[in-house]
């Protein structure tokens, strides 16, 4: 997965285009060594899955 993908996906999380997104385990480090050189980081929650994927939704409010 490529820089501008994620971004875009990160983007259409944050405008409320997707709901949430599905992050197979093995694309996780790519994802979220963008993710948290983004200003809305903290807006983003993971919620870690059986077998490793995870699943990113994006929160109006950012966590503490």
């Amino acid at each position: 997965m490529d820089s501008s993908t994620i971004n875009e996906m990160l983007d259409q999380l944050k405008n409320g285009d997707l709901n949430e997104y599905h992050v197979p385990k093995d694309q996780f480090l790519s994802l979220r060594t963008i993710l948290v050189n983004r200003e809305d980081f903290k807006h983003f929650r993971g919620i870690a899955q059986q077998g490793g994927s995870i699943i990113y939704h994006y929160l109006k409010e950012p966590r503490s």
